[in-house]
């Protein structure tokens, strides 16, 4: 771990995210998209969870920016259902996913650690930075990229209400192409492209993680299908506190 470390890339934080904010807010979500890729080029990747709306961006990165790299963290607890989802959209959006496990097995994690997704905040957040946090920091150095494109919506949680087009996080620069866009418009995107539904969304799943975190329910209380209602945050778009990650 210590040598994986040691080969951070780190940025020289020189974007100005207001101003970067200002030109972003203006535009549609494929041009921001395009916007990013043109003026940063490799320094930017895109992450997919292969969830009930991922669809959306896959697309979107398709259209206008198809050079940059997309990975998807398969922390070992998805639901079977959501690893054949991302393998119908990688055939017919047309890419391959680069994909990042934790260094240790589902297996080997419960019989070292236990069902630490069930235990204390701390236990909760060690499973988050073995299973999510590592893999994910672990792209970010492997393709020598500090901006990241995610797929988050200001209508999903209270939690992300308030987040701008773009933000920093660590050592990390995270823009939303969609942060404004409602369930309506994330519909219509994907009726209008014919983009397929993740299969759990017919079983009235509204939001898609760990099977044994994620809970169906109504998109009109969203927050409480994820850990029990406890929190909606996954650990991956929260700053890990640690100087040796980039997120």
């Amino acid at each position: 771990m210590n040598q994986v470390m040691s080969t951070i890339r780190r940025p020289s934080f020189d974007i100005d995210v207001e101003a970067l904010n200002g030109e972003l807010e203006g535009l549609d979500a494929g041009s921001r998209v395009a916007l990013l890729a043109e003026r940063f080029g490799n320094r930017v990747m895109a992450t997919t969870s292969f969830g009930v709306q991922a669809a959306v961006m896959l697309q979107l990165l398709k259209e206008h920016a198809p050079e940059i790299p997309i990975v998807f963290i398969d922390t070992g607890y998805l639901f079977p259902e959501t690893y054949r989802y991302g393998a119908m959209l990688e055939e017919q959006v047309g890419f391959e996913a680069k994909v990042y496990s934790p260094l240790v097995t589902a297996a080997r994690q419960e019989a070292l650690y236990g069902k630490q997704w069930e235990g204390s905040d701390e236990e909760s957040d060690h499973y988050a930075r073995i299973h999510k946090i590592e893999p994910m920091n672990r792209a970010l150095q492997e393709l020598g990229a500090d901006i990241w494109i995610s797929g988050l919506r200001r209508a999903q949680s209270s939690s992300r209400s308030e987040r701008a087009v773009a933000e920093r996080q660590a050592k990390t620069l995270k823009v939303y192409p969609i942060i404004d866009w409602d369930d309506a418009q994330v519909d219509r995107y994907m009726i209008g492209k014919g983009l397929p539904r993740h299969p759990l969304g017919a079983a009235d799943y509204v939001t898609m993680g760990d099977w044994h975190s994620t809970n169906p329910g109504q998109k009109s209380a969203r927050e409480s299908t994820r850990f029990n209602g406890e929190k909606y945050e996954c650990g991956l778009h929260l700053s890990s506190g640690d100087q040796d990650f980039q997120i």
